[in-house]
């Protein structure tokens, strides 16, 4: 344990260990990426993906090494489904929302799911592709790129409308051999109290939430997966904004995480969210309420 070491240089030796274990996962999955490249055949490419999964499973498992001796961080689990981990399960798809505080939500959101369910997975940006090293793996472990487009863009060239619609059922006709999580934090940033009245958002704690990212998931996949996981994050001890060196420095002592599930409604599945202004109204409120109860539930964790 690495407790005892004064924390700027706890956090840059906890920074080198998260960067070393990335390189060399990156170098163990080359191979696997170089086959995927130049094999065309689906089954064999599907085999490869799998592997590639379970290499990035054990850099999780060693991000999570990293994290137990580099920091002396509590993460205190409220699972409100009755059976807890029993209703989760790595052969169902799920769609995964949460709030984001920090850069750590994605590493202790990790630790805590992997093997539990499917590979979380983002729906990323399409520029992201040319992330050193991270695109070429977020590639060949089929996280799905998209290209958005503003509302100014679509009102000049509308043959662009419904592009994300097809995008996600493609992805989705992968994802129908093999299960999935896709992960989306709504809030679209991370939060703090200066973007919260900029947007004057009604929340105490929380930005206003994007429903058209997961609205058009449902749109595209909706009869996919099995539920909507849930997670509200929480760091009482710390004020936002939480910089991702503040963790890495061991600062954040306490990290709570509550976990509830609901059932897709299927009034939202299959629906298009970009065309059906019926849809995105109801949808939005649905979210709307979801986040109203997670506020709710900050203020009791932050104020019990």
């Amino acid at each position: 344990m690495l407790y005892f070491l004064p924390a700027p240089l706890r956090g840059a030796i906890a920074l080198l260990l998260y960067a070393f274990n990335t390189i060399g996962c990156f170098i163990t999955m080359l191979p696997f990426i170089f086959l995927k490249v130049i094999v065309f055949n689906e089954n064999a490419r599907n085999f490869l993906t799998t592997w590639l999964i379970t290499l990035s499973s054990a850099w999780i498992c060693l991000n999570s090494l990293i994290l137990r001796l580099t920091q002396n961080l509590e993460i205190k689990l409220d699972i409100e489904d009755n059976g807890g981990w029993e209703n989760f399960s790595t052969r169902n798809s799920y769609l995964v929302i949460s709030n984001h505080r920090s850069w750590a939500d994605i590493l202790i959101l990790q630790h805590i799911f992997n093997r539990r369910i499917p590979f979380l997975k983002f729906f990323l940006k399409k520029e992201l592709i040319w992330v050193p090293l991270l695109g070429v793996a977020w590639w060949a472990l089929d996280f799905p790129f998209m290209k958005r487009y503003s509302k100014e863009y679509l009102e000049k060239h509308p043959e662009r409308r419904g592009k994300d619609i097809e995008t996600t059922r493609k992805y989705c006709e992968k994802f129908k051999y093999s299960p999935i999580s896709v992960i989306n934090f709504l809030e679209g940033t991370r939060f703090d109290e200066k973007k919260q009245e900029m947007q004057q958002s009604p929340f105490r704690h929380l930005l206003k939430p994007r429903a058209g990212g997961i609205g058009i998931v449902l749109s595209g996949m909706g009869e996919h997966l099995s539920r909507i996981i849930d997670v509200t994050i929480v760091y009482p001890e710390n004020r936002p904004p939480i910089p991702f060196w503040q963790f890495l420095k061991g600062k954040i002592p306490v990290a709570v995480v509550n976990i509830r599930s609901y059932p897709i409604p299927e009034k939202f599945a299959g629906k298009n969210y970009e065309t059906d202004e019926v849809f995105k109204k109801d949808f939005q409120k649905w979210i709307n309420q979801i986040w109203m109860e997670k506020d709710e539930r900050i203020e009791k964790i932050n104020n019990p």
